[in-house]
This record gives structure tokens, C-alpha cells and sequence, in this order.
């Protein structure tokens, strides 16, 4: 045989290596960084994907916990990681929409260095208040509020937490003054309501379920656009006038930026996979979460929304972060 020849089956090898290797994606295990400790809710719906998805593709998905800085430091991690589909994340409204209008120095930008994949689930944060306190109604609390400005106080996970930035939204939206009480997480944050040192607050609804079926809190609303199915007797914001206290959580599964589109796509089918078994609904929803599977292109839009809206949030009511 020829050099000529050699040299030409060598030039049509190397002109169709990389569509072949990317058609016979997965043939490795494939890490899912959960920015968060091992145990909280992103750990939760990552230990149910990680199963379904590895049925549907043929190869392991491994969790791994990268926690730190409110979900920042695991993201960082899937930033910089080789864009082939190995190394995936599920970000959450914090660390994906919420940091990059607060923190001066983010180490990724989202819209840049991720490729978005599907939105996994939506998380209610409900107002709540203890069961001690005499309000029966979002009115009743405004009403008390606006009699007393700055005498009630609301409790956070933190300076520039999602609970933070949700009692400040209901601040601009009402009209109203309140004392905001930082803690160290939604654990703290939800033992403090639970003890009445605190007035009110918001918190993921899975931390709050117990509590609310136990009766030692009361939920007044919720920030989504539709009611919960396990608390229907709760209303909206919306539906009680108050449509821009919008206060879900979010988690979602995302790649690298530039990751091949042959890939994207089989992460994307997996995902759906999994999200639509009714056996993971049924989990979801019983833990108080939503799941909400979408395009890819439904998705990013989602991200590019939340991003502007936090960022506008942030700057109207002068969140420092800590």
C-alpha cells in the first residue's frame, strides 16, 4: 500500500475519531458534583437521578459532595472541568442565579461556563410564622407589620441567602419594614421559628414539612405561581396580590461550557428520563419538592431570567453580601 494511501486512511481516521467517540458517550463512570453538604436537598435529588440516569446510559453516575460557599465552590469545580459530559452539577438558584449579582469576585460566570441542561426540580419557600404568633393571614401579618414598623423580625440562612433575599422581596412588595435575623442555614433558621425567636421566615419546604404537619408552624403563603399539593389550603402570593414575591428554590443539572452537542443531548435524555419516572415524582412530591423536567433551551432561558431578576432584587433593596 501506498504512502499516499496510508496518509489518506490516515486523515479520514482522524476526520471521524471525534464523532465516534462522542457517539459512544458514556464509556466511563460519570461524576455529578453536589455543591452542598451529603444529606441536605440537592444530595437528596441527586442520590434519586444518579440511579435512573445510569440505567438509561449505561454507566455509573457517581455523587460527589464539593460543598462551600453557598453552592459556588462545587460549580467552580464543573467550571473547570474537561468539557466532555464526565464531570456534570446540579446548581441551585444560589449559586447559579443568585451569587453572581452579590459577590464582587464570582470565579465563573453563569451564563458563560455552563451548558444548561434541565431544570430538576422546583423547591416552594413558603412565608412562615410560629404557631404561637396570631396572624391567620398574610393581611393579618402585613397589617401587624405596617402598625409597628422595624418591631417584627424575619430569619434567614444568611446574608444574601435565598430566605434573605425572599424577606426582602416581601418587604418591597408590601411595603413594610422588618428586622432581618441571619442564622447559619435553613436548620438553625427553622429550629429558631420553631422556638419563637423569630416572627417569620421562609424556608425550603422539605426542612418545613414536619413542622408544619406537627402544627408548631403555620405556613401563610407561597411564592410560586401555583399552590402545593400536600398544603392546598395554602395560598399564592399571587393570589392574595403580591404576583413579584416569586420565592422557589431551584435545582438544576448542568455541563461545562462547549461540551460536544452529542453529548449534551444523551445527558439531557437521561435526565428526562429520570425526572419523568413516577416512581421519582412520587418522592419528589412526597419531600416537598416539584420536579420539573424541560429543554434544554427552556432551561437556559429560565437560568438567564433568574440571573437578571436576583441581580435586580439584590441592587433595589442593597444586599451586601456578608
Amino acid at each position: 500500500m501506498s504512502y499516499r494511501v496510508l496518509g489518506a486512511l490516515a486523515c479520514l481516521l482522524l476526520a471521524v475519531w471525534p464523532v465516534r467517540a462522542e457517539d459512544a458517550f458514556p464509556n466511563r463512570p460519570i461524576r455529578l458534583v453536589v455543591p452542598f453538604a451529603t444529606g441536605g436537598p440537592s444530595d437528596i435529588v441527586a442520590r434519586l437521578l444518579a440511579p435512573r440516569m445510569t440505567a438509561v446510559l449505561g454507566q455509573q453516575i457517581i455523587v460527589e459532595a464539593r460543598p462551600g460557599a453557598g453552592g459556588v465552590t462545587g460549580m467552580d469545580v464543573v467550571a473547570k472541568a474537561p468539557a466532555d459530559g464526565y464531570t456534570i452539577g446540579l446548581g441551585s438558584a444560589g449559586g447559579m442565579a443568585i451569587s453572581p449579582g452579590l459577590l464582587p469576585n464570582m470565579p465563573y460566570d453563569t451564563l458563560r461556563d455552563f451548558a444548561p441542561l434541565t431544570l430538576a426540580v422546583l423547591v416552594p419557600e413558603p412565608l412562615i410564622v410560629p404557631a404561637a404568633r396570631p396572624w391567620q393571614s398574610l393581611a393579618d401579618l402585613i397589617a401587624a407589620a405596617r402598625a409597628r414598623p422595624g418591631a417584627l423580625n424575619y430569619a434567614s440562612a444568611g446574608p444574601g441567602s435565598m430566605p434573605h433575599l425572599a424577606g426582602e422581596l416581601l418587604k418591597l412588595a408590601a411595603g413594610i419594614d422588618l428586622t432581618h435575623i441571619p442564622y447559619k442555614g435553613g436548620a438553625p433558621l427553622t429550629l429558631a421559628l420553631v422556638a419563637g425567636e423569630a416572627d417569620l421566615g421562609f424556608a425550603d419546604l422539605p426542612i418545613l414539612l414536619p413542622h408544619l404537619k406537627a402544627g408548631t408552624l403555620r405556613a401563610l403563603a407561597f411564592g410560586g405561581a401555583e399552590r402545593f399539593p400536600l398544603l392546598p389550603e395554602v395560598p399564592t402570593f399571587t393570589e392574595l396580590g403580591l404576583p413579584s414575591v416569586k420565592t422557589n428554590n431551584w435545582h438544576g443539572l448542568f455541563a461545562p461550557a462547549r461540551t460536544p452537542e452529542p453529548v449534551l443531548t444523551a445527558l439531557h435524555r437521561a435526565a428526562l428520563r429520570a425526572l419523568e419516572a413516577p416512581e421519582t415524582q412520587r418522592v419528589l412530591n412526597e419531600q416537598g419538592a416539584i420536579p420539573r423536567p424541560m429543554s434544554r433551551e427552556a432551561f437556559a432561558g429560565f437560568v438567564r431570567e433568574e440571573v437578571a431578576r436576583w441581580a435586580e432584587v439584590i441592587r433595589t433593596a442593597g444586599v451586601k453580601p456578608d
